[in-house]
């Protein structure tokens, strides 16, 4: 064992000289992990303890964030207004989803601005990265670049450059000489995190850490890296696809929820600054099973086209498939539109895809769901016109989401004349040339829908 590590158990924090398959005391499996013991204290026992400092919360001087510019206006937006100095940024996507394309990216606008900007590559070697760089167009804007994945050659690096922004590619990948687990094990993770941490807060750099994803979607390592830093990024979208969607899960220096949509080119990611007209682009309006759903990002109004595809099934149990929506909700929406709407689906197989390869989380998007099905099972074509937006509930009611005219301005701003809507939706005014379409339940959406 390496001097100054120790074995502990996860579950009961029973110590052990050497790795344990099952913890001898508690005897959970496979909980032991290698971690770096802690300093002996100084100084004679039985001293009393020091107290903590402790003031009324009015009381507490202000302190002002310090934040400048990442060179990507986008991801300014989704950080909550620019890099935070001092601030650990994790940045985590499925491996081949462009995670170290948009770092470098960043690394190079940041470097050009100015800022000592030191990218440390623990996957990579240099050269390697020289030619993701040439091929970006960003192999001249001054970032310095260190191939290393040890933990201490990367921190004597960094007290010796003071860089102003340090980028990790990846924590997953980088090992410490205080412990013999390998990379990527949760105690080298959590050590080397922590390390960095601790660096950055000291210091005021910026930290940008690259993790990886498990194959059920999970950042990899242990939980409490999620908690340790300050921001989590989530970087999504299809392998095969041409957009990524960049979306905020924690900001402590700003709102959650944030996204940002970025089109993936030879030269790198675009920044798409009208992302509705794009993803709307190619929609083959007056076909059968498609909607157009009014969905919220963050803050950001998003129309995305909802497809949807009902078929006879050739199995004893029909099908339910979605990509990009939460099949637990469609299976719940199939049932209500059988008994609150009358559609015949028991007996039939139903796909549904959200076209751009876009996640969409929140239950404003029930009402497009409903009416894109509506229009697959009866091949009937929806007003090409026509946006939809509205939670439905389990007795077929169709309930008020936020923001509408947040909505309706994004559906006015494209050129479409109506919508279909909760009825006492919070939008007093709408947009000129748009009519909202108030519906109580599912029953009156398809009435109204194919008049």
């Amino acid at each position: 064992m390496t001097r100054g590590a120790a074995y502990l158990c996860q579950a009961c924090g029973h110590p052990s000289t050497k790795w344990l398959g099952r913890c001898p005391e508690c005897g959970a499996w496979g909980s032991v992990t290698e971690e770096a013991a802690p300093l002996p204290r100084r100084g004679k026992g039985g001293r009393a303890l020091p107290r903590a400092k402790v003031q009324p919360l009015a009381a507490v001087e202000q302190e002002s964030v310090v934040r400048f510019p990442s060179g990507l206006p986008l991801l300014d937006r989704v950080l909550g207004g620019g890099v935070v100095a001092g601030g650990v940024v994790l940045l985590a996507g499925e491996p081949g989803i462009g995670k170290s394309t948009l770092l470098l990216q960043v690394a190079d606008a940041l470097a050009r601005e100015g800022l000592t900007t030191l990218y440390a590559s623990a996957e990579e070697s240099p050269r390697q990265l020289r030619l993701r760089a040439e091929r970006l167009g960003c192999a001249d804007g001054g970032v310095l670049v260190a191939g290393e994945t040890g933990l201490e050659a990367v921190l004597g690096a960094v007290e010796e450059l003071a860089p102003r922004v340090l980028l990790i590619d990846s924590i997953q990948a980088l090992r410490s000489a205080e412990l013999e687990s390998p990379p990527g094990t949760v105690s080298q993770v959590r050590h080397c995190a922590n390390q960095l941490t601790e660096l950055a807060k000291r210091s005021g750099m910026a930290l940008f850490l690259v993790g990886h994803v498990t194959k059920e979607g999970a950042i990899a390592g242990p939980k409490s890296l999620e908690h340790l830093v300050d921001t989590v990024l989530s970087f999504e979208g299809e392998h095969g696809g041409e957009y990524r969607l960049l979306r905020a899960t924690k900001n402590r220096f700003g709102p959650t929820g944030e996204v940002a949509l970025f089109e993936m080119h030879d030269s790198g990611l675009a920044a798409l600054a009208d992302p509705s007209r794009v993803l709307l682009a190619r929609r083959r309006s007056g076909s059968p099973g498609s909607a157009v759903a009014a969905c919220l990002q963050g803050s950001r109004p998003l129309l995305v086209e909802v497809q949807a595809l009902v078929t006879p099934t050739s199995f004893p149990a029909p099908r339910r498939m979605a990509v990009g929506l939460e099949t637990g909700r469609v299976v719940l929406l199939v049932a209500v539109l059988e008994k609150f709407a009358d559609l015949a689906l028991a007996d039939r197989d139903v796909f549904l895809n959200v076209v751009g390869g876009l996640s969409l989380r929140e239950p404003a998007t029930d009402l497009a769901v409903a009416a894109a099905l509506a229009s697959a099972v009866g091949g009937r074509a929806l007003p090409a016109d026509a946006v939809f937006f509205g939670e439905i509930g389990l007795l077929g009611e169709v309930r008020p989401v936020s923001q509408a005219e947040v909505r309706l301005r994004e559906a006015a701003a494209l050129d479409f004349r109506r919508a279909f809507l909760p009825r006492g939706a919070d939008a007093p005014r709408p947009p000129r040339g748009l009519r909202p379409e108030p519906v109580d339940d599912v029953a009156e959406l398809l009435t109204r829908a194919f008049a």
